[in-house]
């Protein structure tokens, strides 16, 4: 009986391996690296860059990549911003760090931009970007930052049942290679739209994410180590908040479940010296795409008062 478990289990993890090294190839084969790339310690961070005028720096949020701010928001913005787009390290087409912290990741982005002669950008995150962001300011270097429904005090409860399942090395050892290799497309989807609604998702923006990429084992793990030590680090963030007096916009959905408006930014106000408030009635995770003249129009503000 053993045995035939033994065979069963390594029959199940070869197929597992398999089916996601095949998915992975296929993945990578249809959503190539669109930009270009900057190696930072030996590792290399892709990014792309469009348009002219004050350094605008966009950072994606969690399972993401940077595919999600040049859908259409990049394009708006172009006719007056250098708008650097950057995959976080360990998603998209960059490599993972070593160390996944908000701090280092703002860090490795920091140096990376460096060589690209950005030295005080206006710095807009949305969702776990925004928490990038904010530890970019808290070391120092952005001029103003924009932060799209972003986390930024710690939360009560618990993350999801995946984030729970995946929160220790065995849970991440069993879970990561069975969602990369069996998690179906309509699951993807069905995933993306719960993030965006009540919005609904626009029209092509599916075809052009590549959330396969997101399925890929090593982005997966690495995305599920941010996740999970995301309350953690804003523990420690949060009594340093009232040092930040550089420009910050907020903008946040009313309807928004994923990152809650009156657990984050609203808080975050309060204690912030130098920042607005942008409240979007009826809006969800997404304004960046729902209500991308507000963001732009905060985008502005921050270039403005900085």
């Amino acid at each position: 009986m053993a045995t035939s478990l033994l065979i069963a289990a390594l029959g199940l993890a070869g197929v597992t391996h398999w089916r996601a090294s095949a998915r992975e190839a296929a993945a990578e084969a249809a959503f190539p690296p669109t930009g270009q790339f900057v190696t930072v310690d030996g590792l290399q961070l892709h990014y792309e860059v469009a348009g002219t005028g004050p350094d605008l720096v966009m950072i994606h949020g969690a399972s993401g990549s940077l595919r999600d701010l040049t859908f259409s928001l990049r394009d708006q913005l172009t006719d007056r911003y250098r708008v650097i787009v950057v995959d976080r390290p360990g998603l998209g087409h960059s490599d993972p760090l070593p160390e996944t912290s908000l701090l280092s990741q703002a860090r490795h982005i920091k140096a990376g931009l460096a060589q690209l002669g950005v030295a005080e950008p206006v710095v807009l995150g949305q969702s776990y970007g925004g928490a990038v962001a904010l530890a970019w300011a808290l070391d120092g270097g952005p001029r103003a930052l924009v932060l799209v429904g972003s986390p930024s005090m710690p939360w009560p409860g618990t993350l999801d049942i995946w984030y729970r399942a995946t929160s220790t090395r065995l849970g991440r050892a069993v879970a990561v290679p069975l969602a990369s290799a069996f998690v179906p497309a309509a699951y993807v989807r069905q995933a993306t739209a719960s993030v965006f609604a009540p919005d609904p998702v626009p029209e092509g923006y599916d075809d052009w994410l590549g959330a396969a990429l997101t399925l890929r084992r090593e982005t997966l793990a690495t995305n599920t180590a941010q996740v999970n030590a995301l309350r953690a680090e804003l523990v420690t963030m949060e009594p340093r908040y009232p040092t930040l007096t550089l420009p910050i916009e907020l903008v946040h959905g009313t309807a928004d479940t994923i990152v809650p408006i009156d657990i984050h930014s609203r808080p975050l106000l309060r204690l912030l010296p130098n920042a607005s408030l942008t409240t979007l009635v009826g809006a969800g995770h997404m304004p960046h795409h729902s209500h991308s003249d507000h963001v732009i129009q905060a985008i502005d503000r921050a270039n403005e008062n900085s």
